[in-house]
């Protein structure tokens, strides 16, 4: 083993102090100036590694590398090697618009690891050979003695050896919402990151106190190096749309120039044709059969998806995404601040008397106060949340409220009408409560001044002020369990009588069974004291007031967006740094369907890929999970073959965000590197706005199949026409160059038409679709063809009767048989609003004004191009007379009437289906 691996893989919170400096080398005075160079030379800088971003002209090229794009620049070429350079620069033309338009909608480069490594302190004040120093943060090397305060950030992974009143905001690394405390005394090997109290972390916040540690690692191999190093080997997948078209891309381009080919050759060899011209016969042909349209079509859906969801708080960073969240059958959330308001509240308070109940969630003081069930009457009994009380007729409860509060540096703040703490949240919530009773702090402090504090320390585990409150009086409030060792007696309603043990731990356990973080409060009378307050003071013959549950409460939006996602058929699941507990009690809270297991980091770490793959649909919690844990859990769930989103706002959840198929991050709250992992940001950081960002998704990806079905006939239509014509060795009814017309013009023009139809009722109702299903199933197949055929039909129809019938020119004929076919696309386009449903109606023929405008533009188009002079002689047409555009109405009302029998027919055989499969359910029943 490496010394590398060796120091990796040294469990650093489970050594003593003086182990880990022996393990280092090392001193409480600090390396030598020769030995730190030594190792930095060994060890390299402290900082991250970095990949190079793509440059721009790699990403313009990347745009060509697709398989339709290349046979349109094989075609261009061709075409001007032959001479032809008005079709050469028509192809081109139409080559550059599409890549243009990919270049510009994929925007920045990735910035994910710079933002992490941006989290790395740029100093360090360390020891070295006994003397303090401030240093780059880069110098830092394994055995270096640093030292931290309150404000600073951690320069990298430190083993304490020496800490006061320590505290550590450690959300963006672990998820935890609240400071945690840290001490110099090691912890159990197999302690979770979170508890690991001995350490601190690279990145992460000092909240209060001073410390001295020694530094154990650096650079990519601290904590945040490991997610660093991470995010840049996962692999970003493909969405199930850009797969489906190039899947299909593949497959057109082969039939594309297979066809092609053998009709050439068909041409020369049956029909005496010369080569060139059969050659620009092919070109024409795969021109026509290329739907070079589609992927502008696509992107523009995508992009006006995108600003759709802008304006419902939900910023998307590549459009691709926006057709995946149509696809989502999995959420993956963090819990703190995401389905949580990250807003501790007072939920319980449990006195000797009984249990109350407050109302009101977050810093708002804005609540009730009520006697829970059970501890009164009948009635009382009768109500959810027990019957409403007036805290004046309860005088034990607005003493424990004014011990909560005076025993407390928090302050509650007011900024126009948003509500805040200043201070530690914890602490802030027994402000809050006290509020909601009608007290001010300010004034209670003033009331009651205090003349002694011992602030809370994570080894003493409570927090002690002496203040005057009928009388000298010390007030305690802590850890419930620490609190009881320190209580010989409790505060009943008949006075203080001895201390029910027994009792307390079973009210201990009830409210961390609700998920409620536990605070006990106690007092004592202090007339005997004198001087400065000291642990002695506090230590012994307190009396127990009560306990008070507190709660990080879901947020309201939420509990509805989760009933949204389970009515979509989407499964939301928890991923949480925080206790199972905990965290089994908010998903029940938010309605998670299974909320009576919540599998633990560890029980991860003991599980192969396989066992997790068959535990990851049967599980919706999971609990104190770390960065890797968040990772597997995406991979498990798509290695089932499901679509995942992943929310998360802190570093720990960059990863997942990357790999997840569809990464969202909060934009309030979140981190700057889980904002460039993500495809998606919440500028509210609201669980609710990805409910609507799915029917967004849903809606976009409706639209995108509509404009599919729409397009491809018409190339279809096209390819035929040429394809008959060579065949049957007659004139062509439609040249290459009027072909690119078609498709650039008004194929592009009248599908965009479609990307702006309204969302479908049941669009929420459904489930998610299958990712795997074929872009263009048996049914788009069937009407791609069905409409293309008539199309076709169409064109040779008026081609002929223009040709021979009126005796017309050819040029004459081929102006008729393109606006045959434009004209026919009009009207299917308004057979396309519904791919099943009757558009027989006002609503129907009349209800999308993007329609109307584009079929209006397409006809003043249309007419430009069928009579400017300049316009005849780069197409080769002729203009029309009346009795051509009567006939060209008549034949695409008939093509209209025709879609919608067709329409009807697929509705009658599917509401027989519906009705046959109802009888057979029924059949059982009956029996």
């Amino acid at each position: 083993m490496t010394e590398q691996n060796e120091r990796e893989q040294t469990p650093w919170h489970a050594l003593s102090p003086q182990e880990t400096l022996d393990r280092l080398d090392t001193s409480q005075e600090g390396l030598g100036a020769d030995e730190a160079s030594k190792r930095l030379e060994h060890y390299g800088p402290n900082r991250l590694q970095q990949d190079e971003a793509t440059p721009w002209w790699r990403r313009l090229l990347g745009q060509f590398n697709n398989v339709l794009m290349l046979i349109l620049i094989v075609a261009a070429v061709a075409s001007l090697s032959l001479g032809k350079f008005l079709d050469a620069s028509a192809i081109l033309g139409v080559v550059i618009i599409i890549a243009l338009i990919g270049f510009i909608q994929e925007g920045k480069a990735e910035k994910a690891l710079d933002s992490i490594r941006d989290m790395l302190s740029p100093k360090a004040k360390t020891l070295r050979e006994g003397r303090q120093s401030e240093i780059e943060a880069e110098e830092l090397v394994p055995g270096d003695i640093v030292r931290v305060e309150g404000g600073d950030r951690v320069p990298a992974d430190i083993r304490l050896i020496e800490s006061n009143r320590l505290d550590a905001e450690e959300a963006a690394l672990t998820g935890e919402s609240t400071p945690v405390d840290k001490a110099e005394d090691a912890v159990d090997e197999k302690t979770d990151l979170a508890e690991r109290s001995s350490m601190l972390y690279a990145g992460t916040i000092v909240a209060k106190g001073t410390a001295t540690g020694v530094v154990v690692q650096t650079g990519s191999h601290t904590e945040i190096g490991r997610i660093s190093e991470m995010l840049r080997g996962v692999q970003q997948l493909k969405t199930p749309l850009v797969q489906q078209l190039d899947r299909a891309g593949r497959i057109l381009a082969l039939c594309i120039v297979g066809a092609a080919v053998l009709t050439g050759a068909f041409g020369v060899l049956f029909h005496d044709q010369p080569w060139t011209e059969m050659f620009m016969a092919s070109v024409g042909l795969a021109v026509a059969a290329i739907p070079e349209g589609l992927p502008a079509i696509v992107t523009i859906s995508l992009a006006l998806g995108v600003q759709s969801m802008a304006s419902k708080n939900a910023i998307v960073r590549r459009l691709p995404a926006v057709e995946t969240l149509g696809s989502i059958s999995t959420i993956f959330s963090d819990k703190t601040g995401t389905l949580t308001r990250n807003e501790m509240t007072a939920q319980a308070i449990w006195l000797p008397e009984g249990e109350f109940r407050v109302s009101g969630i977050g810093f708002a003081p804005e609540g009730k106060f009520h006697l829970a069930p059970g501890n009164g009457s009948e009635r009382e009994q009768e109500q959810e949340h027990g019957e409403e009380i007036d805290t004046e007729d309860h005088p034990a409860l607005v003493h424990f409220l004014q011990v909560g509060a005076l025993c407390n540096d928090a302050e509650l703040c007011q900024e126009e009408e948003r509500w805040s703490i200043a201070g530690d949240p914890t602490e802030g919530a027994l402000v809050v409560a006290a509020a909601k009773a009608g007290f001010d702090t300010h004034e209670l402090h003033e009331a009651h001044p205090r003349d002694g504090v011992i602030p809370f320390d994570s080894e003493r585990k409570y927090m002690a002020t002496l203040n005057e409150l009928d009388g000298k009086r010390v007030l305690v409030k802590g850890a419930p369990d620490r609190l009881l060792e320190m209580c010989t007696k409790e505060r009943g309603s008949d006075g203080d009588t001895e201390l029910d043990r027994d009792g307390w731990e079973e009210r201990i356990h009830d409210l961390s069974s609700r998920g409620l973080r536990v605070l006990a409060l106690a007092e004592r009378d202090a007339r005997d004291l004198s001087g400065e307050l000291k642990d002695d003071d506090v230590e012994t013959g307190l009396v127990l007031l009560g306990l008070v549950g507190l709660l990080d409460p879901p947020r309201e939006a939420a509990i509805e967006a989760v009933k949204h996602c389970q009515r979509a058929g989407i499964r939301p699941v928890m991923v949480t740094g925080d206790h199972a507990v905990t965290a089994c009690a908010i998903a029940d809270q938010l309605g998670f369907a299974r909320t009576d297991r919540a599998l633990s980091g560890h029980e991860l770490e003991a599980m192969s890929d396989e066992e997790l793959e068959r535990e990851i649909t049967e599980v919706d919690v999971y609990a104190r999970a770390a960065p890797e844990h968040k990772l597997r859990l995406v991979q498990a769930m798509q290695a089932r073959g499901g679509i995942c989103a992943m929310t998360g706002d802190g570093v720990n959840d960059g990863p997942a965000l990357k790999r997840a198929d569809v990464g969202v991050a909060m934009g309030l709250q979140g981190t700057e590197a889980a904002k460039e992992a993500a495809e998606m940001v919440l500028t509210d950081d609201n669980f609710a706005t990805i409910v609507g960002a799915v029917g967004e998704g849903r809606k976009v990806y409706d639209n995108i199949r509509k404009t599919v079905t729409f397009i491809l006939p018409t190339n279809g239509a096209e390819s035929l026409a040429i394809l008959i014509a060579i065949l049957a060795g007659i004139t062509l009814p439609i040249t290459g160059l009027q072909v690119l017309w078609v498709n650039m013009i008004t194929a592009v023009t009248l599908g965009i038409a479609l990307v702006f139809e309204r969302a479908e009722d049941n669009v929420m109702e459904r489930s998610p679709r299958d990712p795997h299903a074929p872009l263009l199933d048996l049914f788009m197949l069937w009407r791609v063809i069905f409409v293309s055929i008539l199309l076709v039909v169409g064109v040779f129809a008026i081609f002929g009767w223009i040709l021979y019938g009126q005796e017309g020119s050819a040029e004459q004929a081929r102006s008729g048989a393109v606006n045959m076919l434009v004209a026919g696309e009009i009207v299917y386009l308004i057979n396309s609003r519904y791919l099943l449903n009757n558009t027989l109606s006002l609503s129907g023929l009349f209800g999308s004004r993007p329609v109307l405008l584009a079929i209006a533009l397409v006809v003043v188009v249309q007419l430009g191009w069928t009579y400017l002079p300049f316009m005849q002689v780069v197409f080769g047409i002729e203009g029309l007379s009346l009795n051509h555009w009567g006939a060209i109405v008549i034949a695409s009302v008939a093509i209209y009437l025709i879609v919608e029998a067709e329409k009807w027919v697929l509705r009658k055989r599917q509401g027989k289906k519906k009705g046959q499969a109802g009888r057979v359910a029924a059949a059982p029943a009956a029996n």
